[in-house]
């Protein structure tokens, strides 16, 4: 790879082009070159590539899911947070594995130069400095569907174009960004850069016809370490033992003695106070443009739920890093207000502020028009990824439940989503270039499949946010086993795996299927497991035969143990013990939930009762969920199945509340 100026090209056609250098566009050029496209990387500045904008984390619940998905791939990302990590935590550890959050906190520093360095060594790949100024679009092949062409780029200055088979726009907050701050707005889409072209917006509305919206977002101050006083605040230390992102790696590069802590502490009453006193002076909250649900700024929060104290966390941005990251103070008022506001905080009241916070409004396409290979139906050639697909960024997570607002414990960046699209858009385009058929990734078998079929078949009202519930295979779709799920399909069928990785998890595959064959050939009473493993608890009302793949379920109960009472044949396997472990425990619940599915498919006809007070509803629905099933009362299950934004995972526990209360009914009736 090379990093060149538009008069250094060596050529002007290029099987890829990808638009924009942040997360989804460094993983689309990454991916595009394994495939073997030979791929340009456009980005307005090489030294920014890899920068982390807003919070400097990676993973969280359902993005750690993501995360390790990409990994599974070949992906980057997994591997910088190995290396820029500072901070490692398993996030949800007191639930299941299925919906554990690996989670860390990263050195900026670290990261930006690890994804560098990455890109700089991956063959076929350039990097060129620059700003696009428009596409290229001819008539379409008539061979294909389509009724344009994308055919290469110009960028701006009047160079010459560039043509490619295929492009890949991954603009983030810079298509027709705007930065706001107080009463004051600026072309942007981060500050400290230049404004994108507003030519590309042009292209994409008024040439190719996509129907575009507008979405805001948001970013905190940051504050200067040594004016926090953290014994105000309460320490949140990070795991003892980090738990690596990349199935390629055993430990992180941060040592488990080195990491930093994080803090966490609350919003008071003067906050909320300063909040409405300032409202007259920001323009960006009084916006009818659509921010976040699930990331909400201090403003909305305060606005939305008064009297409420918030969380904020103090998280460091670097090992040698003198500024603190305060997570969920999104803000977007004067900078005098904000440092106001900030030492309403007991931890922050002699607190200096380094860089104000500011809003961000931007442009997005409508991804109902994307197919489920993140191409554009109406225009060859053409694929989006990120932030431009309606999908959230980063920021702090936020749920609504009931009359309640939840901070979650866990803080969610959702760099997730960009690297994940990043790298589908940039295997497709390299695909499609070298005249493969292009691939979909089904949401039974990945979290990467659940957010593309959300975003093409549902579309976006606010910015995208995954989370686990809404994957109805969730207990399959685990972070321990996205290699077997994703990696061997990467390499055999989308070829975007190398080989070595490849042959590492064919290894792990073969072994993990010896070790539970080797589970189920041990086999006893219940009486002789007691003699065995007197430690055990086993039920005395139980009787039978019960494996070791049975027994592995208890709670109690370890591979490590079972391999100590039987050396001879597992053994062999303790290096996969933990795996062992959640694969047995797992097994029956996947079955019942394939059932399950299968049962509702057969019952889309179920009436739902029109007196449903979907808000008192005792199952698990979100409150994004609830208000749309409050508002239209879909009239059977069918029905329900079809509304925007109603997730698969809601509409399995609409069922079974459904199918319990009418039994319930029945049998008040026959008595």
């Amino acid at each position: 790879m090379s990093s060149k100026h538009a008069s250094q090209l060596a050529r002007q056609r290029y099987d890829v082009i990808v638009v924009g250098g942040g997360h989804a566009g460094t993983e689309a050029a990454a991916a595009a070159s394994r495939v073997g496209a030979q791929t340009l990387l456009v980005t307005q500045k090489i030294q920014t590539i890899g920068a982390l904008s807003c919070n400097p984390s990676l993973g969280g619940v359902g993005k750690g899911h993501l995360v390790k998905e990409v990994d599974a791939l070949d992906g980057i990302c997994g591997r910088a947070g190995d290396w820029a990590g500072i901070h490692f935590s398993i996030l949800n550890r007191r639930k299941g594995p299925a919906v554990w959050g690996p989670r860390a906190q990263l050195d900026r520093q670290r990261y930006r130069q690890f994804i560098q360095s990455e890109l700089l060594s991956t063959p076929g790949l350039t990097i060129l400095e620059g700003s696009v100024e428009e596409l290229l679009v001819t008539e379409p092949n008539p061979e294909e569907h389509g009724q344009h062409k994308v055919t290469g780029i110009r960028l701006a200055g009047g160079s010459l174009p560039i043509s490619a088979g295929s492009v890949v726009l991954t603009t983030g907050t810079f298509l027709s960004g705007s930065l706001f701050m107080g009463q004051t707005n600026s072309p942007g889409g981060r500050i400290g850069d230049a404004p994108s072209s507003t030519g590309m917006s042009y292209t994409l509305r008024e040439r190719l016809g996509l129907k575009l919206g507008r979405l805001r977002t948001g970013t905190p101050p940051r504050i200067v370490k040594s004016s926090v006083d953290f014994h105000e605040a309460t320490l949140h230390p990070p795991d003892s033992q980090p738990s690596p992102f990349s199935f390629l790696n055993t430990h992180t590069h941060c040592k488990p003695e080195e990491q930093l802590p994080c803090f966490l502490t609350y919003t008071s009453p003067g906050v909320e106070n300063m909040v409405r006193e300032s409202v007259h002076l920001n323009c960006h909250i009084q916006q009818d443009t659509k921010g976040p649900r699930y990331c909400p700024s201090i403003e909305s929060k305060v606005l939305r739920f008064p009297g409420r104290k918030h969380q904020v966390w103090l998280e460091p941005e670097g090992m040698t890093s003198d500024l603190i990251y305060p997570q969920g103070l999104s803000m977007t008022m004067p900078p005098d207000i904000q440092l106001r506001l900030i030492r309403e905080i007991p931890a922050l009241r002699r607190a200096e502020i380094q860089t104000p916070g500011y809003g961000v409004q931007y442009d997005f396409v409508c991804p109902t028009q994307l197919s489920p290979a993140l191409q554009v139906k109406s225009t060859q050639g053409l694929f989006l990824a990120g932030q431009i697909n309606g999908t959230t960024g980063y920021e702090e997570a936020a749920a609504q439940v009931g009359t309640f607002n939840v901070f979650f414990m866990h803080r969610c960046q959702d760099l997730a989503h960009c690297f994940m699209q990043g790298l589908w858009a940039g295997v497709n385009a390299a695909r499609a270039a070298l005249s493969m058929p292009t691939m979909a990734l089904s949401r039974t078998n990945s979290y990467i499949g659940v957010l593309i079929d959300d975003l093409i078949t549902r579309g976006v009202t606010e910015p995208y946010r995954m989370f686990t519930s809404r994957a109805e295979f969730r207990t399959s779709l685990r972070p321990d086993n996205a290699d077997l799920r994703l990696t061997l399909k990467g390499f055999e069928e989308v070829g975007c795996v190398s080989s070595m990785r490849y042959k590492g998890t064919v290894r792990v595959r073969d072994s993990l299927q010896e070790a539970l064959a080797a589970l189920q050939d041990v086999s006893m009473s219940i009486i002789n497991w007691r003699d065995k493993l007197p430690h055990v608890h086993i039920s005395e009302t139980k009787a039978g035969i019960l494996t070791g793949s049975e027994l592995l379920q208890y709670n109690d109960v370890s591979f490590e143990t079972l391999a100590a009472a039987f050396p001879e044949c597992l053994s062999a396997y303790r290096e996969f013990a933990q795996r062992l472990k959640i694969e047995a425990v797992y097994r029956p619940h996947y079955m019942y939930q394939q059932k399950e599915m299968e049962r509702i498919q057969k019952e889309e006809s179920m009436s739902l009762p029109q007196d449903l007070d979907y808000f008192s509803l005792p199952v698990s629905l979100s409150q994004e969920v609830r208000e749309i099933l409050d508002r239209v009362r879909p009239t059977t299950l069918g029905a329900a199945t079809r509304l925007q934004g109603i997730t698969p995972a809601a509409i399995v526990n609409l069922f079974n509340y459904v199918r319990h209360s009418d039994r319930k009914l029945k049998r008040m009736q026959r008595s």
